[in-house]
Order: C-alpha cells, then sequence, then structure tokens
C-alpha cells in the first residue's frame, strides 16, 4: 500500500487553452508559470 501524495505533490490543473486573459496579449499556458510561484485571484464581474 502506498501513501497518499504529500501536499503540494499534485500537479496543478491545466489552464483551458484560449481563454482570454487582463493585461496580456495572448493566450497563457501552464508552461508560462513553470519554475515561478504564482497566485491566481479570480473574481466576477456581476
Amino acid at each position: 500500500m502506498t501513501a497518499p501524495p504529500a501536499y503540494g505533490d499534485a500537479p496543478a490543473p491545466l489552464i483551458a487553452p484560449g481563454l482570454e486573459w487582463l493585461n496580456t496579449g495572448r493566450s497563457l499556458s501552464m508552461d508560462d508559470f513553470r519554475g515561478r510561484l504564482t497566485i491566481f485571484h479570480f473574481w466576477t464581474y456581476a
């Protein structure tokens, strides 16, 4: 029996291609963030 993965061992989910990003001229992917500490802050317009 193997132990469950430790916190932080699971890969981040992929970002869907073709999404529209603010303040950037192109779509971003997980490869753009590899090796960097990245914090995503999501909000909605109501």
